[in-house]
């Protein structure tokens, strides 16, 4: 599986821009293997303000009727709940839709690890003809013909460009961070962020391994694994096997990639429910059973499962300012 260490995301993100707060400090102190997100992040606000808008306007897609946001929802934890979103046909789509807070501080994009970079994979998802379906000649004089994105792009970037639309996008990407979790904020030194259970759910989290694959700035998202190391996971589903279960290997067409995920983070996990990459699981504590299960090999009991649901819990952020945590509205 490859691999990417803590410190190589520290340096990508410095290399984005994002600057990473003085608390991660404190968690390199502790010797933990988890750092706290970035309290601030400091990218241009006018591409920001840009990017915000072409994200919600459904108007980038060909039919004018789905943008970023019908799928990438922030009042829903950064996906829509859904265990595979609707499409532009009004059909459910192949694979469960990641969530799209702190999408920066990962390796690779999607869950086959597709796209190193977000500008990669917003343009995948502009031609995508489940989703936006649209073409550069179409979208672009589309674009040039509204006098505010023509007045917004002439004066940030001199024109209406191809790479111009991916920048602003993915600029705005990188803003959608959740910091100041109550672990985060464990992390930088307050004991008292997260409560004795939580502590002891952190704990059997190290040591039962999961966080072999769940560490770093974003609890994962930095490494390839496959789906179902101790048992077979589909089996353990049930069900005909879908595209989608083959993961990687639809990206690379390498036997060795069958059933191989990028690793999720497990930022906000508490309000992205439902769970796995096809979105068949709906509670927290059975999806750490069956991780525990075909991951790890292991069979924790229902107190211990408790605890490290209680630890999850502590990764729920914030964005602008206000909690992720209260109870999200069912789609």
């Amino acid at each position: 599986m490859i691999t990417i260490s803590s410190h190589v995301l520290y340096l990508r993100a410095v290399a984005l821009g994002l600057v990473i707060c003085s608390g991660c400090a404190a968690a390199q102190e502790l010797d933990e293997p988890i750092l706290p997100l970035p309290l601030t992040v400091e990218l241009d606000p006018a591409r920001v303000a840009l990017g915000e808008k072409l994200f919600n306007d459904p108007r980038l897609a060909h039919n004018n009727a789905m943008a970023c946001a019908s799928c990438h929802q922030l009042e829903q934890g950064g996906d829509d709940g859904l265990p595979r979103s609707i499409t532009n046909s009004g059909e459910p789509d192949v694979i469960n839709t990641p969530g799209i807070f702190n999408r920066a501080f990962n390796f690779r994009q999607t869950w086959g690890g597709a796209f190193r970079t977000l500008e990669e994979q917003a343009e995948a998802a502009l031609h995508n003809p489940r989703h936006a379906a649209t073409t550069w000649e179409e979208l672009l004089p589309k674009l040039a013909a509204d006098a505010q994105y023509a007045a917004s792009f002439s004066r940030i970037y001199g024109g209406v460009r191809k790479e111009h639309v991916l920048d602003a996008i993915a600029t705005y990407e990188r803003s959608l961070i959740t910091p100041n979790a109550p672990f985060d904020r464990y992390l930088r030194g307050d004991a008292r962020a997260i409560s004795a259970e939580q502590k002891h759910g952190y704990e059997l989290f190290k040591s039962y391994g999961c966080i072999s694959c769940h560490q770093g700035v974003n609890v994962g998202g930095n490494l390839f694994q496959k789906f179902g190391l101790f048992e077979d996971y589909f089996k353990l589903r049930g069900g005909p096997l879908m595209p989608a279960d083959l993961g990687r290997y639809n990206v690379t067409k390498d036997e060795r990639d069958r059933h191989v995920f990028r690793v999720p983070s497990l930022r906000n996990i508490a309000v992205t429910a439902p769970y796995f990459h096809d979105g068949s699981v709906e509670k927290l504590g059975y999806a750490v059973e069956v991780m525990a299960r075909v991951q790890l090999g292991r069979k924790p009991p229902p107190h211990e499962v408790q605890a490290i649901v209680s630890f999850l819990e502590s990764l729920t952020g914030e964005y602008q300012g206000r909690t992720l945590a209260a109870p999200r509205s069912t789609p």
